[in-house]
């Protein structure tokens, strides 16, 4: 039985909502739909993938983001010798006892900035698979789940990049969302210059709590969508596994892989989390189509011929959008 979500319910989201864009708008220049996906994130209590060269403030929206709520910042700098301990903890001997402690890793925060993952080995990167997925982690026998609130920013450079490691499809697919960033217009970089001048980032200050969040979190599941718009989403997911069929032969030759199952789950929760970031408490069409990079372009795996021939993600997705009979 589906739970309606009162007016009070809504006004109360709204405001929060509002006051952590206004937050993040007032810190962060040019990169709006960046704080779009990072406060879609948090409202699902889902990780975030964020891939650009470096310097165009992936950190410091992290950081952003999470000061406006209050909530706890761990950043972790992925560096090839970095080791899963030195991530989720460790086993610490007590001379004084004679035992051995569990001691908790950079790992256990609201939100967990990945700073570079690509930078790190394969082994550190797979100890993130069991927070992620399961928010919780084991040390010693011993499982620790994670805060109720519990968001992982990762930040990636591009693989062309010297020293960088490609993130395992397993891996990737645990990022509810992933976005690249591009290089701000020359306004907004003078704005950056007169903020930073400013010193504006010296202070901060919340303007929503963790327990809002959560209340967002809950309300988000709440959100109406109807039986159309739940086919629509798996028409989008099974067409990028059957490209051969909708796409024609000059496209459909570039996919390797399709969507997983986790694709569908995750336009559901981005939808949900859209529609009422935007004051609805029912889902429409445009929803699932706000966010359909974020959702699949690390999802739909193309082959060395794509690359070749300069063939991106976003082109198929475009087409498999295109193909979809739209409800």
């Amino acid at each position: 039985m589906r739970t309606e979500i009162t007016r009070e319910e809504l006004e109360r989201a709204t405001g929060t909502i509002n006051r952590i864009n206004g937050y993040y708008q007032s810190k962060v220049v040019g990169q709006s739909y960046l704080g779009c996906a990072l406060l879609v994130a948090l409202m699902t209590n889902e990780h975030i993938l964020l891939e650009s060269v470096p310097g165009l403030a992936k950190t410091t929206a992290a950081k952003v983001m999470t000061d406006a709520v209050n909530g706890e910042f761990s950043r972790i700098q992925c560096t090839p010798d970095l080791l899963p301990g030195d991530i989720i903890g460790t086993q610490i001997y007590n001379a004084a006892t004679n035992t051995f402690e569990n001691k908790l890793g950079p790992v256990y925060a609201n939100f967990v900035l990945l700073d570079e993952v690509n930078r790190s080995s394969a082994k550190t990167q797979s100890a993130m698979l069991e927070a992620m997925q399961e928010h919780a982690v084991s040390i010693g026998g011993t499982t620790y789940n994670m805060p109720e609130v519990f968001v992982v920013i990762a930040t990636q450079n591009p693989v062309e990049q010297e020293g960088t490691y490609m993130l395992s499809e397993a891996q990737m697919d645990r990022f509810l969302l992933k976005v690249n960033l591009t290089y701000p217009d020359a306004a907004s970089e003078m704005e950056i210059l007169n903020r930073i001048e400013a010193d504006i980032f010296s202070e901060s200050h919340a303007v929503a709590s963790l327990d809002d969040i959560v209340f967002l979190q809950k309300l988000c599941k709440k959100v109406y969508m109807d039986p159309a718009i739940k086919k629509y989403i798996v028409d989008i997911v099974q067409a990028s596994r059957m490209t051969d069929r909708i796409l024609p032969p000059e496209l459909s030759q570039y996919i390797s892989m399709g969507a997983s199952t986790r694709a569908a789950i995750a336009f559901m929760d981005v939808a949900k989390a859209v529609a009422l970031a935007n004051g609805r408490v029912y889902c429409i069409p445009d929803d699932v189509k706000m966010m359909r990079y974020s959702v699949l372009r690390h999802r739909i795996m193309l082959n060395f011929a794509a690359v070749a021939d300069g063939i991106s993600e976003e082109t198929i997705i475009d087409a498999i959008i295109g193909a979809v009979k739209t409800p």
